[in-house]
């Protein structure tokens, strides 16, 4: 008789090596990053189980959990185990966690630095594979009035639109203004179009009496400030 192929489903596991009994008796936070990532998939392939499928998908992305967030269901299915509702929960999971550091950030509610602007808008567009440009707009006092995205996709002078940047600084009453970018490809050196984009805007908001403050390029974990850096 053949033996039977043996089962990585964690529910045949020891209790030693069960991710949710684990969390259960022990807490959520001796788990590792895969010994949670296990718990959402449930089970590996028939030779692998789900805390080693888990480790060798973390290990694509350096173990790095914001990386792993910017995988598509697609690329997740790649791996051997991983079919769409396994990808689709992972997916859904770091999707919950990035939001609710999102709500984390949002209780900046008044701009005192570079800082500020990067704590306020890195949940937002850190983790982008794509760019996004975004202006917020402050009161006299510094106080964020509104935040939005400007254009998606680059950075040039026909997909930033002064006038409807302006037009919507008259209509809210703001008299600051921050602008800001991410450069997925995590440089923080500003281009050449980064630069005209922000003079166009500061001289077209002076004329109005409004103040361009500050320009902020970020990436996943640093930023780059004009103000800081004498660009404005």
């Amino acid at each position: 008789m053949q033996n039977q192929p043996q089962s990585f489903s964690i529910k045949n596991w020891s209790n030693d090596d069960k991710p949710r009994e684990k969390l259960s008796q022990k807490g959520k936070s001796v788990l590792s990053d895969a010994e949670l990532i296990a718990i959402l998939i449930g089970s590996g392939s028939r030779n692998e189980s789900a805390v080693e499928l888990s480790k060798r998908i973390l290990g694509s992305v350096n173990n790095n959990l914001n990386d792993l967030g910017k995988l598509s269901i697609n690329q997740l299915m790649q791996f051997k185990g991983i079919g769409e509702a396994k990808a689709i929960t992972i997916t859904a999971a770091l999707e919950i966690g990035r939001r609710r550091r999102e709500e984390g950030e949002k209780k900046v509610e008044k701009i005192g630095s570079s800082k500020d602007v990067f704590n306020l808008l890195q949940p937002v567009l850190g983790e982008l594979p794509h760019e996004e440009f975004w202006i917020i707009y402050l009161n006299n006092s510094n106080k964020v009035i509104h935040q939005a995205q400007l254009s998606k996709g680059g950075i040039t002078g026909t997909l930033v639109d002064v006038r409807l940047v302006l037009k919507q600084a008259l209509e809210i009453g703001a008299i600051g203004l921050i602008l800001a970018h991410n450069h997925p490809s995590g440089g923080l050196k500003p281009s050449t179009a980064d630069k005209q984009i922000t003079e166009k805007l500061k001289n077209a908001a002076a004329a109005l009496d409004m103040k361009v403050l500050d320009h902020i390029i970020i990436t996943q974990r640093e930023y780059f400030s004009f103000a800081d850096d004498n660009l404005l």
